[in-house]
């Protein structure tokens, strides 16, 4: 029975070896991830599509989930998921933003804490957001090409310009063709 317990508190680690890599048992790390600290993190990097803010919610450090994404291939396709939710969710605040905007009230207090002014805000900085996503829109693409199963490309890519001068092209040889005949 001691035995089997033993087995169980232990997991696989790989190991470089000069012919590749091999597998070998080790104990598990007291210091590891949890799934309460995988569940956490992959919820607040959907919250704020930021692995340090992620990684500071549950006391582990950046570095680390990098590591664990590299290593674990199930938490980097969760990381990319959560990636995902973000960054959509960051594109329906933006529309949001642009076709109804925002209110944000401004409240002064004075030293007895009674309301010295009020002031409403209709706008908001949106640097950040808009930073957010000229930075992953390139991923985004990608990862919503591979959900899709179909290449989903971006209208300036050659390829689409390419088919779009090649559409202009063919117009202005039938106008060519229909002036010619006179029509």
């Amino acid at each position: 029975m001691a035995a089997r317990k033993k087995r169980s508190e232990m997991v696989p680690q790989r190991q470089a070896m000069a012919g590749g890599t091999q597998a070998q048992m080790r104990k598990t790390r007291s210091d590891g991830w949890s799934q309460a600290d995988e569940r956490l993190f992959l919820e607040t990097l959907a919250e704020t599509c930021n692995a340090s803010e992620a990684a500071r919610a549950i006391g582990k450090s950046r570095t680390g989930a990098y590591r664990r994404k590299k290593a674990v291939p199930a938490f980097a396709q969760a990381w990319m998921e959560a990636l995902t939710i973000g960054y959509e969710e960051i594109e329906m605040l933006l529309m949001r933003e642009i076709l109804f905007g925002s209110e944000v009230e401004d409240i002064t207090l004075d030293a007895e804490g009674a309301v010295k002014t009020r002031k409403v805000k209709r706008s908001r900085n949106m640097a950040v957001a808009l930073r957010l996503l000229a930075y992953h829109r390139d991923t985004m693409l990608a990862m919503r090409q591979a959900a899709a199963g179909a290449a989903v490309e971006r209208p300036d890519s050659p390829d689409a310009i390419a088919r779009v001068d090649a559409i202009i092209e063919g117009v202005r040889e039938e106008r060519g063709r229909a002036e010619s005949v006179g029509v």
